[in-house]
């Protein structure tokens, strides 16, 4: 099998997990998927990102905290939410969110149930562990895009070595509480969460696969 066979194979079969199970993964292994992950490219080789990976306790106090905080302090994210999704990007958003309340059983319409469901984001999906990621504010959305890179690759190392992840922009809805949490210095901005295990084969949130724009879509060919 060809390299660009197998990362075709990785990036098809990675997904985002909303359902974990308890099982620990070994420190060695999530070392090995940073290891990884750290070859992404970046401007100047700056290698802005920043993590802090819990495991058992700690998750647990986290998640808790967490939701307590979610579930009462308006969002107040260190970079400005999107302004909208015009036109396809909506399109895509909306069919997102009903795939996945089809796939738990969420009838359209019921905002309790949605609303419930948007809130186990803030529960990590129970995930054992969580990666808070961070950026130097000096760097700018330019610091912010090369660490997207980063959770990119983190996501598909993890895949190859069989352990389910989900980036979560929510987290960072909550920015001052995580960073009065963990104790993260100002001049750093909290850019998500990537939380990950090894993923419940039998919950239906698992079964979700979105689709994906043609190259057609994307490219623009001049000649």
């Amino acid at each position: 099998m060809s390299g660009y066979d197998t990362l075709t194979d990785l990036l098809r079969a990675r997904f985002s997990c909303r359902a974990f199970l308890d099982t620990p993964v070994p420190q060695d292994k999530i070392a090995r998927i940073v290891q990884a992950a750290r070859h992404v490219p970046s401007w100047c080789n700056a290698q802005p990102w920043q993590l802090i990976i819990t495991s058992g306790a700690a998750t647990d106090a986290f998640r808790e905290a967490l939701f307590t905080a979610a579930s009462t302090t308006p969002p107040a994210p260190d970079l400005p939410w999107p302004e909208g999704y015009p036109g396809v990007y909506g399109d895509r958003r909306r069919a997102c969110g009903f795939q996945l309340y089809d796939a738990v059983g969420i009838e359209k319409g019921d905002r309790a149930a949605s609303g419930r469901q948007m809130m186990e984001n803030y529960r990590l999906f129970g995930a054992p562990h969580v990666a808070i990621v961070t950026a130097p504010k000096a760097l700018g959305p330019y610091g912010a895009m090369d660490t997207g890179g980063f959770v990119t690759a983190f996501c598909l190392a993890a895949q190859a070595l069989g352990v389910a992840s989900i980036p979560q922009a929510a987290i960072a809805a909550q920015a001052l509480f995580v960073r009065n949490h963990f104790d993260i210095p100002e001049d750093a901005m909290i850019l998500c969460a990537i939380s990950f295990g090894y993923a419940d084969p039998n919950h239906p949130a698992n079964n979700l696969r979105t689709a994906r724009a043609e190259v057609e879509d994307i490219v623009d060919w001049r000649r």
